[in-house]
């Protein structure tokens, strides 16, 4: 993991990747929303954080919660969003190896 996780740091692998992904963008979209939905992430629960932020009378502290609520959506979303990536991986690979033993099946 951390081998694959350093070779993301050559710039040429990662605009790959990142080509890959803005092609795919709207089916990923998708996965992702259904999964946030699905695991309960945006239920009544972040309703009502959103409601006591929004709701906060001093602007200073209305300001930093929104940005601990915008921090904590971001890192919940690339938690699921890098989820998805690892089992996106594995579907890839499992699809390649069905491919390979078809071709090498006589």
């Amino acid at each position: 993991m951390d081998a694959a996780i350093e070779a993301l740091g050559d710039a040429e692998r990662l605009d790959h990747a990142q080509e890959v992904v803005t092609h795919a963008a709207p089916a990923l979209q998708r996965i992702l929303g259904q999964a946030l939905h699905e695991g309960g992430w945006f239920s009544g629960a972040h309703q009502a954080e959103v409601q006591r932020v929004a709701g906060e009378a001093d602007l200073q502290e209305r300001m930093r919660a929104v940005d601990v609520l915008v921090a904590e959506q971001t890192r919940l979303g690339m938690f699921v969003g890098v989820t998805v990536g690892f089992q996106l991986a594995h579907e890839l690979q499992r699809l390649r190896d069905q491919s390979k033993t078809a071709i090498e099946e006589p």
